[in-house]
């Protein structure tokens, strides 16, 4: 069984992307780990064998979100096999998905995202961290599709932005001027910043020029939160979210965040109608007979 020929199969067959495809990589590797611990071949797997499997994974205290993927893995890894042909029954063709409960998303209030974005910056970093703010809110995008970014991934004249999403799907985001503006600023830092050596493609970058991580995305947006003043902890996806309301709340249809958001399918852009609350309770005053 070839590893690399399963992730690959995860690649272009599934079209997952990166992150699913190291996080099920690393599952069917610690399921591989269950299987020798038990003195079992993979492919002589069984499904009572399977029911076992789960039942260890619940042993050791994984929320159900954890053993849900694991799941998922180890689920693809039998169906590529079946695939390939390197068995015949597939000892998870019993198996029901649980459901899991949908947790719906935290958002920020106006007034955070206006204490934050007027947030006076005082050195590069901080330049920086606020255009990726201003980038968050009004293009809603992953921090994965943020950190890859590339200069000629913005239209600053047509005031849009391409983003390539999970299983390298691309879409074309609007952004409005005050992001415009926010952009052209950082970009002109950047280039002071540089002083003429060479960086990365990429737009946001770290203080050698590189391509800025993930991780520090998250650290530098949760510092900046602090200074404006922010009580709760602040990460990226948690402007997602924001995005996704607070045009949901000014009157955008679904179809247009779903696609704004890269969601492939409709009801996980519909847990955002959940969110407003407030709003429903209005329309609900205004419209019902009773109200």
């Amino acid at each position: 069984m070839d590893m690399l020929d399963f992730k690959n199969y995860l690649s272009f067959e599934r079209q997952l992307s990166k992150n699913t495809i190291y996080a099920y990589t690393n599952d069917v590797g610690d399921f591989f780990a269950f299987c020798e611990e038990n003195n079992t071949a993979p492919q002589n797997v069984r499904p009572d064998f399977i029911d076992e499997y789960i039942y260890h994974l619940k042993q050791k205290g994984l929320s159900p979100k954890s053993v849900f993927r694991k799941t998922q893995a180890v689920k693809s890894f039998y169906k590529y096999l079946i695939i390939n042909g390197d068995i015949k029954e597939d000892p998870c063709r019993f198996l029901l998905s649980p459901k899991l409960t949908q947790k719906i998303p935290e958002t920020l209030t106006k007034e955070e995202i206006s204490r934050l974005l007027s947030f006076p910056p005082k050195t590069f970093a901080e330049i920086r961290t606020l255009t990726i703010l201003e980038l968050f809110y009004a293009c809603g995008l992953r921090v994965s599709e943020l950190v890859s970014l590339r200069i000629e991934s913005v239209n600053l004249k047509d005031k849009w932005v391409l983003a390539y999403g999970k299983g390298a799907k691309q879409r074309f985001i609007p952004i409005h001027d005050r992001a415009v503006k926010v952009l052209e600023i950082y970009l002109s830092e950047r280039e002071k910043y540089l002083k003429g050596k060479e960086s990365a493609s990429e737009i946001f970058i770290n203080k050698n020029g590189k391509k800025i991580s993930r991780m520090s995305v998250w650290k530098d947006v949760n510092d900046l939160g602090r200074l404006a003043g922010i009580e709760r902890s602040l990460h990226p996806h948690l402007f997602r979210h924001t995005f996704a309301t607070h045009l949901l709340i000014g009157g955008a249809d679904l179809r247009s965040l779903q696609e704004m958001l890269g969601h492939a399918d409709l009801q996980t852009t519909q847990i955002y109608t959940h969110l407003d609350v407030q709003s429903l309770k209005e329309k609900h005053k205004k419209f019902h007979p009773r109200g």
